[in-house]
């Protein structure tokens, strides 16, 4: 690695990102070839990494490699690295309002500098910019363990170049339940089902949790150009299975999801709160064998 790349590293820079890269130095089959030969060198990477330690492979999600290179593309084009969209949007709102239901982590990292659109350079520091995230150290290494994640079963990778401008973006998804289709706008205060089955028999629903926020405002791109962690609201309202009477939880309450044999699961959700927002859905789920409970869906309704 000469000294010019060793300089590009020193510059990059932990973010997310996705888009096309620039036609004025490639011509359009070279940029098509160019990207998928970069993600499937970031596929085998990443399932190399997790096979080290003895989690399963993730295969390519069509969505999520949509929903990134458009993120890629806005942060490219924007001269940002965030997991904030220019919109306002969080990487669940991206997936969600694309049409997904799926639970997502989304990594990105990005570098100012790189020099060169040639498909050795390119592919060698997208992958320089993916190894920065993989070697992270504890307790800074929430990106690390996003990799290495057991429940992520798909992964979709963006890529963005634009005057020297390089965003990668990886938009891991976790595809355990299939969920029935539900409004993705509703007026405040109405109630909408939400159904839907696990399709794992060694999983089953712990609850489901309903998150609230305010419809978000778009960001100043000062305020993007500063180094942030997401996460799922804090404010939510929880949905517990219904127990058998005479069984009843610690509140005296019964519980409101119903819950079949078959992993099926249906509910009635409401918008809870009489203000404009984004409501998102969260099953969370099980592992029966080693009782690990995490997020499988995220299904965003925006309260209009």
């Amino acid at each position: 690695m000469n000294g010019s790349r060793r300089d590009f590293l020193r510059c990059a820079s932990a973010g997310v990102g996705i888009t096309l890269l620039d036609r004025r130095i490639l011509a359009a089959d070279d940029l098509q070839n160019t990207i998928k030969e970069i993600r499937a060198n970031l596929l085998e990477m990443v399932n190399e990494e997790r096979a080290v330690e003895k989690v399963p492979p993730v295969a390519v999600d069509d969505l999520a490699t949509e929903v990134a290179t458009k993120h890629a593309a806005d942060m490219a084009a924007g001269e940002y690295w965030s997991h904030w969209g220019r919109d306002g949007l969080k990487p669940y709102h991206r997936y969600a309002f694309a049409g997904g239901t799926h639970a997502t982590e989304e990594n990105i990292s990005a570098a100012d500098n790189t020099w060169s659109m040639k498909v050795r350079d390119l592919k060698q520091d997208t992958a320089y910019l993916h190894v920065r995230l993989y070697q992270e150290k504890p307790p800074n290494d929430g990106h690390r363990r996003t990799i290495l994640a057991p429940q992520h079963t798909h992964v979709g990778f963006g890529i963005a170049v634009q005057e020297l401008r390089l965003r990668l973006v990886e938009l891991f998804v976790a595809k355990y339940v299939e969920v029935r289709p539900i409004a993705r706008q509703a007026k405040p205060g109405a109630q909408l089902p939400f159904s839907g089955k696990i399709l794992r028999r060694e999983y089953s629903l712990n609850h489901v949790e309903v998150f609230y926020e305010p419809t978000p405002a778009p960001p100043e791109l000062s305020w993007l150009r500063q180094t942030r962690s997401y996460s799922l609201p804090k404010e939510s309202r929880v949905l517990r299975p219904r127990l058998p009477p005479p069984y009843v939880y610690a509140d005296g309450a019964a519980g409101m999801v119903d819950v079949g044999i078959d992993g099926s699961f249906h509910t009635s959700v409401r918008l809870y709160k009489q203000k404009l927002g984004i409501y998102t859905i969260v099953a969370w789920i099980r592992n029966n064998k080693t009782e690990n409970v995490f997020a499988a869906t995220e299904v965003c309704v925006e309260a209009v």
